[in-house]
């Protein structure tokens, strides 16, 4: 349990160094409220990009709140740890390729690789909805075993983790679906560059933040 918890802190330290970073790497004397690249995009990196490494740090804020919750409420006697299912493992698989497929596609971008920006996209947009597909299917063979919401605390605590990082990844999932029409539709990467390259962060985020999820549910 001990190497579990540092494992979870060395984890949720890293997130948060991430977010610091992210937010104190663009200087003020070089960001400008917009910027143009080689080929004329504008990108509004700065108040983009502010907006959403704010945004990781309430998300951040939430899902620490609920692990905190999640390990006092774990001491009290009526607990019964969860036996996790083994799609767990796999889902985790996806959600790996996904972030790869997000960093590759924001890489391809910088290139102004067109076609390469159509695939990718594509490629983490069906990896996200199989990793979201793949939670469908735990929560429905948990339900088969009869496993539910109001079972145990500990069961609750697994849907409601589970539950609200599923969301996040669909809200992500959402922007990320019309930046691929857009790519589809013809437009140029230097166009989409800075929305791909949110996404990137975006996607990488929500890894981090399963790691951290799926260690906490493995260790109890």
């Amino acid at each position: 349990m001990t190497i579990t918890l540092l494992f979870l802190a060395v984890l949720m330290f890293s997130l948060l160094w991430w977010l610091f970073r992210q937010s104190v790497g663009v200087q003020p004397w070089v960001a400008q409220p917009a910027a143009q690249d080689v080929h004329g995009a504008i990108l509004e990196r700065p108040a983009a990009k502010t907006a959403l490494v704010v945004f990781l740090a309430v998300v951040t804020s939430l899902f620490a709140l609920f692990i905190s919750a999640y390990f006092m409420r774990m001491h009290f006697g009526d607990w019964q740890a969860l036996k996790e299912p083994r799609l767990l493992t796999w889902n985790t698989g996806l959600l790996l390729l996904t972030s790869g497929a997000m960093q590759w596609t924001a890489v391809a971008a910088r290139r102004t690789d067109a076609a390469a920006v159509k695939q990718g996209l594509l490629a983490a947009g069906i990896l996200t909805v199989a990793f979201i597909a793949g939670q469908f299917v735990v929560w429905r063979q948990l339900s088969d075993a009869g496993v539910f919401l109001a079972s145990n605390p500990a069961h609750a605590f697994f849907f409601l983790l589970t539950a609200v990082h599923a969301v996040h990844l669909l809200g992500g999932l959402v922007a990320s679906t019309r930046i691929t029409f857009k790519a589809w539709r013809g437009t140029e990467p230097a166009k989409l560059r800075l929305g791909i390259e949110l996404c990137a962060i975006y996607w990488h985020f929500l890894l981090i933040v399963w790691l951290v999820l799926f260690a906490l549910l493995l260790s109890t």
